[in-house]
């Protein structure tokens, strides 16, 4: 078995942005040079999400109002009370709304390749979600089989 592995760089510039990474990562898959096994897509931080579905803007819009409506920016939450914080340091961003989004979705994908080419459906994209940009992000790809 050979694993590989590969960093996807985004960089957001609102505060919530979906990127489709999926032809990216289908380029790491074709570095790979693997034909048969999985691939893992991974968001290595605590504010962001990966997810597969469906690349079109509208339901793109219904997402965005989903994800505001079940953890909307502006309720109160205990993460952003800096001063009570006692055993961890903040970098200063009242971010707990994006924790919240991310800890709902999740920070991996893994996906079955086939032949050379990833296993998901003709109306399937792969996303990396932003919670809390602008910023840079690098996501790992990382691709097992033979």
């Amino acid at each position: 078995m050979k694993i590989y592995k590969q960093k996807i760089e985004v960089e957001s510039k609102t505060q919530i942005e979906f990127f489709d990474i999926t032809t990216q990562v289908q380029d790491v898959l074709d570095a790979s040079e693997i034909r048969e096994g999985s691939l893992l897509v991974f968001a290595p931080h605590t504010t962001m999400g990966i997810v597969i579905n469906h690349n079109e803007p509208m339901l793109m819009q219904d997402f965005m109002r989903v994800l505001y409506k079940l953890v909307p920016m502006d309720d109160r939450y205990s993460h952003d009370l800096f001063e009570l914080r006692k055993s961890s340091k903040s970098d200063g961003r009242s971010n707990g709304h994006s924790h919240c989004k991310s800890f709902l979705l999740g920070i991996s994908q893994t996906i079955p390749i086939e032949k050379g080419k990833l296993m998901i459906g003709s109306k399937q994209s792969i996303f990396a979600l932003e919670f809390d940009g602008s910023r840079k992000r690098d996501i790992t790809v990382q691709v097992m089989g033979i």
